[in-house]
């Protein structure tokens, strides 16, 4: 089976798409990448995204027309994937869309009066027109049927690092750095009942917001992490972050935009005045809190129970030399890898990981799995949209 898997993460800017095929069947199958591509989305768009994932500026008009524009652009990359492979969109038994997350609500809260909204979740990225364009059966919206078993719809990728990384006779953890930071640990000789995996907190969000507040909207990013590297992490500061009440919560736990986002970026910005740090010393420190919160998720949570060997790095954080090496220092002696080791991309594997999340739910194999989400029962996820002539 040849699958397409795609995502856009918090970051949003743009759409990862990788084109990868699954030969054998179910949990034995072997995955391999035939293609992975970056599409970034028009200037302007990342700005019209965030607006609308914040509460006190989205529109429902606004997420209206996204909702069919970013469904435009996904088709697009899907299209794009395939080109110079030798592959055509006839070629393609699935597309798994993660989409683009709006607003994520892993537990319950008042809306207005008496009335309290139950967990819920917003992706966009029409699927219907992915399948249009295309012509192939498309497996979107993963998240609310997990949701609506009990669940907190994250982390979901799991499952395929499972499928990716299995095997072995020491335990190993895949990490991925996106936006959030999420890990997964798979014990030596484990099945899928086995894993340990969660939501650690921040990952590149953070560092990404407040790189964009102290540069006034010139920089959205600390490229090849230089700017931390060139700061020395405040330890007073470090500390008050890591009190943060996510780190410290037990699992199962999923974070997002919610809780370190844009307005957490402002708030530790308007601290940092206190200590009077330079702009290097506050990327450092914030970049310190990312890694730190990593690691203080391994000591508090799988090496007390757990003989860990290998960390495994993937996601845009792989690309950011600083947040490697405060990782390795806090996690010695602990071996931490890229997932290139493995001969995959670390930016491609969440976009691989949709691909298998769409494989499994058109074989009608449950891919959440209740011990990391805290859902009921084991379910199959995604909403499926058929393609041309099925």
């Amino acid at each position: 089976m040849k699958a397409i898997g795609l995502m856009s993460g918090t970051s949003a800017d743009g759409v990862d798409a990788a084109l990868v095929e699954i030969k054998g069947k179910g949990l034995g199958c072997k995955v391999n990448l035939l293609s992975f591509k970056k599409f970034p989305f028009p200037e302007g768009l990342q700005k019209l995204i965030h607006k609308a994932s914040t509460p006190e500026y989205g529109r429902v008009d606004l997420i209206c027309h996204l909702n069919f524009l970013i469904g435009e652009l996904f088709a697009g990359a899907a299209i794009g994937v395939i080109k110079k492979t030798g592959y055509k969109m006839e070629d393609i038994d699935v597309i798994g869309s993660h989409g683009q997350t709006i607003y994520h609500i892993p537990e319950s809260r008042k809306i207005s009066g008496d009335i309290t909204g139950i967990p819920s979740t917003l992706q966009i990225g029409e699927p219907s027109i992915i399948a249009e364009r295309t012509g192939v059966m498309t497996v979107a919206d993963f998240r609310a049927r997990d949701m609506a078993a009990g669940g907190l719809g994250a982390p979901l990728t799991p499952f395929a690092h499972y499928l990716l990384f299995k095997g072995g006779d020491t335990g190993k953890a895949v990490n991925n750095i996106g936006g959030i930071s999420n890990l997964t640990f798979i014990p030596a000789g484990g099945g899928l009942d086995n894993l340990v995996a969660f939501d650690t907190g921040p990952g590149n969000m953070l560092i990404d917001s407040i790189v964009n507040i102290i540069t006034k909207g010139k920089m959205s990013y600390d490229n090849d992490g230089k700017i931390a590297l060139k700061g020395k992490i405040c330890e007073r500061l470090l500390e008050k972050l890591m009190a943060h009440p996510f780190i410290k919560k037990n699992p199962p736990k999923s974070t997002g935009r919610e809780e370190f986002g844009y307005n957490e970026a402002l708030n530790i910005f308007r601290i940092t005045k206190i200590y009077r740090l330079s702009d290097e010393d506050i990327v450092a420190t914030v970049t310190g809190f990312t890694a730190k919160s990593i690691a203080e998720s391994y000591h508090r949570f799988i090496l007390n129970k757990h003989h860990l060997s290998e960390i495994i790095i993937c996601g845009g954080g792989a690309e950011n030399p600083a947040i490697i090496k405060m990782i390795k220092n806090y996690m010695k002696p602990i071996k931490v890898n890229t997932s290139d080791r493995y001969g995959f991309p670390p930016e491609a594997i969440e976009a691989i990981a949709f691909a298998i999340l769409g494989y499994a739910t058109v074989i009608g194999i449950p891919s959440n799995l209740p011990q990391v989400t805290g859902a009921g029962k084991k379910v199959v996820i995604g909403k499926i949209i058929k393609g041309k002539g099925q």
